[in-house]
């Protein structure tokens, strides 16, 4: 069993290693019932944020992103970050890392808000700019996202 660690709000690169065990567990969960949820999908000011709501007591895993970015959570889930297994709890500003994939598993309701600065002004376009997995993503196959226009960047 693999131990539990102190967790440190940094999520490093996962390596390639732990990247296809990632993907050997994405298998083992497509085998049993999805959920579904909404993704929120906000363009303000040259930032974009996607947040998602995950009920207790599920496994999930995230595409490999491929850019840094800040990851709001408030919740209790334990995380695969980097090659480690960490518990995380309350509300959390994360540094996040490119080259991360992720298994998670919520203990309570978990919120994540992924936010990072960004020209692209549609959700295709942003989705293609953090991840190369854009057909694994939940919001490209539900019709439930909610997309949110706020003031574009300054022009300078």
């Amino acid at each position: 069993m693999t131990s539990i660690v102190k967790f440190n709000n940094q999520i490093p690169p996962t390596s390639e290693e732990n990247i296809e065990k990632v993907r050997i567990a994405e298998e083992i969960i497509r085998g049993h019932a999805q959920i579904e949820f909404c993704t929120e999908h906000v363009f303000h000011a040259g930032m974009y944020a996607r947040t998602v709501r995950i009920a207790p007591h599920v496994v999930f895993t995230s595409v490999l992103i491929k850019r840094p970015t800040l990851l709001v959570t408030r919740g209790s889930y334990e995380m695969l970050a980097g090659d480690r297994w960490v518990a995380v709890d309350g509300y959390n500003v994360l540094q996040a890392s490119a080259g991360r994939k992720q298994i998670y598993r919520t203990i309570t309701e978990v919120e994540m808000t992924m936010i990072f600065p960004t020209k692209a002004t549609n959700v295709a376009d942003v989705e293609s700019e953090f991840t190369d997995e854009t057909e694994s993503l939940l919001s490209r196959k539900l019709e439930n996202d909610i997309v949110i226009t706020g003031v574009p960047a300054c022009l300078e």
